[in-house]
């Protein structure tokens, strides 16, 4: 088992997780009762968005919670992977979510219902601050995590829901063009989809141990061949753990390594320069030699 040099991003992030998830939970019930009383779907959408963020928000602070406990036998390297597993979760939910209220609004641009709009604009604008506190908590963690990524864009979907919800009763208020609510409806569905579906591309990608967009292996690989001792670069794999923990293994075939202090003294040295250079903390090399002979292989 190894140990790792530094814990996932989203662990520092488990305050910010914990208020965000406290207000959505107590605000997604206060738009459902205002959505019932005043026959709005735009609210009532919203609603049940923010209800899918309740959820959301919890998986991503019980992961940050499980991706601390220590690797095991049969999980060597930990739990760091249920982050990613809850940042899909939080993205196919999200595509439900977008999909079921596009499909509402379609329903009730046949024959939109009379809405009671002033309480209406005073529930989103609620909203709006809560989101807006909620988006402020979560910006700099979602530049590390996916999971806190996950979360973040739930909450600004959730913003700009409120903004539309906003836009859409005062309207209503203004004119009595009840078709600005199923309108507004699908302009929250139009927002919540394109974020949904690049989060699950992105969780995929980690899940399918593809390699972080922030370490491309063509300059991994000319980094190490610059190395005085190394002459060959084969079976290198970068892959991550979770967001901000990547892992590294790689077979170098060197020259004028003639004893087990060099060796070490090199291995050092390309441990540091993937540390340093990429960010790389988990790494796995194996050196092999050129006066080896093929039957006496180095493993």
């Amino acid at each position: 088992m190894s140990d790792h040099a530094r814990g996932s991003s989203a662990h520092a992030h488990r305050r910010e997780l914990a208020t965000v998830l406290t207000l959505t939970l107590a605000f997604a019930g206060v738009e459902a009762v205002g959505g019932l009383l005043t026959n709005s779907l735009s609210l009532l959408a919203d609603a049940a968005h923010m209800l899918t963020d309740v959820g959301g928000l919890a998986m991503a602070l019980i992961a940050t919670w499980l991706a601390q406990r220590p690797p095991t036998p049969e999980r060597s390297f930990g739990y760091y992977r249920v982050e990613v597993l809850a940042a899909a979760a939080n993205a196919v939910f999200l595509l439900f979510a977008g999909g079921y209220v596009l499909y509402e609004a379609f329903q009730r641009l046949q024959d939109p219902p009379d809405v009671v709009s002033v309480p209406v604009i005073v529930v989103a604008t609620i909203g709006l601050v809560v989101n807006l506190i909620g988006v402020r908590l979560l910006h700099s963690g979602a530049q590390t995590s996916l999971n806190v990524e996950g979360a973040f864009l739930e909450v600004l979907s959730d913003m700009l829901g409120s903004i539309a919800v906003l836009v859409a009763a005062l309207i209503m208020w203004l004119t009595g063009w009840y078709y600005a609510d199923p309108v507004a409806s699908i302009v929250i569905s139009v927002l919540i989809v394109p974020r949904a579906w690049h989060l699950l591309r992105s969780a995929t990608h980690v899940l399918m141990e593809g390699a972080p967009p922030d370490v491309p292996l063509t300059d991994v690989e000319s980094a190490l061949l610059a190395l005085d001792e190394v002459e060959q670069v084969h079976d290198l794999h970068v892959w991550t753990l979770t967001s901000g923990l990547n892992a590294l293994s790689a077979h170098l075939l060197v020259r004028g390594v003639d004893d087990p202090a060099e060796s070490q003294r090199l291995l050092e040295q390309v441990s540091a320069l993937l540390r340093e250079r990429f960010g790389v903390e988990h790494t796995t090399i194996q050196l092999e030699y050129r006066d080896l002979r093929p039957d006496e292989p180095e493993y």
